[in-house]
């Protein structure tokens, strides 16, 4: 059902949906995992050099409780526990994509 949107309501939707990506990494953290990506926490780790484990560990607990991420835990041993984006978290795919373009339509206009 589609909403109507005033200048007021949008600005606050706008603003509750940054809240869930506030943060340096998690949006970087979602380019990785675009795409149905399932990814280990070592494969995060490697794929992001210049994130903490501390930090990534944050990210994701965040993400996982804000709906975008899920996390699996496979019953092994050692434990495998892998990040992948919920439904949710992937259908935001074309607004970032989006975001791209824009972002590259600057670098064209002052070239």
């Amino acid at each position: 059902m589609e909403k109507n949107w005033t200048p007021v309501t949008a600005a606050k939707g706008v603003e509750q949906a940054l809240k869930i990506f506030d943060g340096k990494w998690k949006l970087v953290i979602m380019f990785h995992l675009f795409g149905g990506q399932v990814l280990r926490f070592s494969e995060l780790e490697k794929a992001i050099p210049t994130i903490t484990q501390k930090m990534l560990i944050q990210q994701l607990r965040q993400m996982e409780v804000d709906g975008v991420v899920r996390r699996i835990v496979h019953a092994q041993a050692p434990p495998k526990v892998e990040y992948a984006l919920t439904d949710w978290g992937q259908a935001l795919c074309p607004a970032l994509d989006a975001l791209l373009k824009w972002a590259d339509l600057r670098e064209n206009h002052d070239r």
